[in-house]
């Protein structure tokens, strides 16, 4: 195949993919896929940013994640002014603590050079911590938790346009990479990656048992929209007569008129459904042009050229005067922030956020999985691939439990034998991705759409 014609295939091959899944199933369908699709692209996009680069392993991709849908729920749910009048001062004064606590032991690490005497102010600072953090912080999140806890029961949000957080987000996700970078960055590639999966795993936990800040597995719903909603779109005039002139002739041929209502009405709820979706994917393709558009500019620039070096020899780099680990916290950082992005406007499509569906093994392996079977190195490799694995992440339960249907069809519709083996089938998904995995590696390691090697 002719290297210049990959890119156009490849992704004529997922919009045919799409369009069959429109066809044969809905649009409304296909356009939810679609709106994951994107999200998935900028996620996969960050996840290059680090590996294709800069040779970074980052397994914690969920918890970067995870902490833009939190963003995205301390931005935009309102606040719960009860909570706050209650316990919100032992909250901001616990974080103070801690802040506080941050920067004394900081700068004792960094003042203090005799080692008992530095030990000993660290020891301290951190037990008057403690002792402060069960003063306040204990009490506090006991009130917080008892306001309403069906409902609510955390300190909510600001109040803001959901959109705000999307930036937030990419602050909230760039600045605890910088911390998690200052620390595992010195580390091995393979340390690097047990770190970040270890940490992913923290942010997690904390969200899923802090319920004063998200509720924990408890969920925090109805989240605003940057969309209309569809009840909205149904009583709305414009969109009434919008879709009664796409259909008119579905409409004309009923002869009834309560008959030509009731098709009406249905059309209006199908309408209202897509239009919705087609909003977000009007949203969520501006931000991933965005990001492309500068993860280009950055891989063309001298910063660019400069990383990819590094990640093909540090040594080399480090010999020409290169700080081999202060690039990569850029790029780190950079990439988490992209992650952070993503998190937000996953939240923000959803319109919840539910800690108990951040599974750092699971989904980590599938982002990964994106940018290997699209080509590391290659943001238009990341974007494909973020399709495509996703894709075939959403269809392959309907396709298992087709082909094993197919496959049972000549056995008895009670049978023991077929009704295990479709209970089974949605299994079958790991199975799939495992052997997209393992085809992609095997006939086209460098991806479907590779890294382009410079010849300057």
């Amino acid at each position: 195949m002719i290297e210049k014609y990959r890119a156009p295939l490849a992704f004529l091959v997922m919009a045919l993919l799409l369009a069959i899944v429109g066809f044969g199933q809905s649009w409304s369908v296909a356009l939810g896929i679609i709106n994951l699709c994107i999200i998935s692209a900028i996620m996969a996009l960050g996840v290059n940013l680090q590996w294709g680069y800069a040779g970074l392993f980052n397994a914690g991709v969920m918890g970067f994640t995870a902490l833009g849908g939190l963003t995205a729920v301390l931005i935009s749910h309102q606040p719960i002014y009860e909570a706050w009048s209650g316990a919100g001062s032992g909250i901001l004064l616990s974080g103070f603590i801690l802040i506080s606590a941050g920067f004394g032991i900081y700068f004792v690490h960094k003042k203090i050079e005799k080692i008992i005497l530095k030990r000993t102010l660290i020891i301290f600072i951190i037990g008057i911590t403690l002792i402060g953090l069960n003063i306040f912080y204990g009490p506090s999140v006991s009130i917080i938790e008892s306001i309403n806890p069906a409902k609510t029961g955390f300190l909510g949000g600001l109040g803001l346009p959901i959109i705000v957080s999307w930036l937030v987000a990419a602050f909230v996700a760039g600045f605890v990479a910088w911390i998690i970078g200052k620390i595992t960055l010195g580390l091995r590639s393979d340390y690097l990656a047990i770190a970040t999966l270890g940490i992913s795993e923290i942010v997690i936990a904390i969200l899923k048992h802090e319920d004063w800040l998200s509720r924990g597995v408890r969920n925090v719903t109805g989240l605003d929209r940057p969309v209309p909603y569809e009840i909205e779109l149904q009583k709305t005039t414009w969109f009434i007569d919008l879709i009664a002139s796409i259909n008119t002739s579905k409409l004309q041929a009923a002869q009834i008129l309560s008959d030509r209502q009731d098709i009406l009405n249905k059309l209006v709820i199908d309408g209202s459904s897509i239009f919705v979706k087609l909003c977000y994917a009007g949203l969520f393709i501006l931000v991933l042009l965005i990001i492309y558009f500068l993860s280009h500019l950055a891989l063309q620039s001298p910063w660019g050229r400069m990383l990819r070096a590094i990640r093909d020899n540090e040594d080399a780099a480090s010999a020409m005067g290169k700080n081999i680990v202060a690039k990569h916290l850029q790029v780190f950082v950079i990439g988490s922030a992209i992650i952070g992005i993503a998190g937000a406007m996953l939240t923000t499509l959803d319109g919840q956020f539910t800690p108990g569906s951040y599974q750092p093994l699971r989904f980590t392996f599938i982002i990964w999985v994106m940018v290997i079977v699209g080509g590391s190195g290659n943001n238009l490799g990341s974007i494909f691939g973020g399709f495509f694995i996703w894709f075939m992440w959403i269809e392959a339960e309907p396709l298992s439990i087709a082909f094993i249907s197919l496959l049972t069809n000549g056995l008895d519709y009670n049978s023991p034998l077929r009704m295990h083996l479709i209970a089974s089938a949605p299994h079958l998904r790991l199975f799939i991705m495992g052997s997209i995995l393992l085809l992609a590696l095997r006939f086209m390691p460098r991806g479907v759409i590779p890294e382009k090697v410079s010849k300057e």
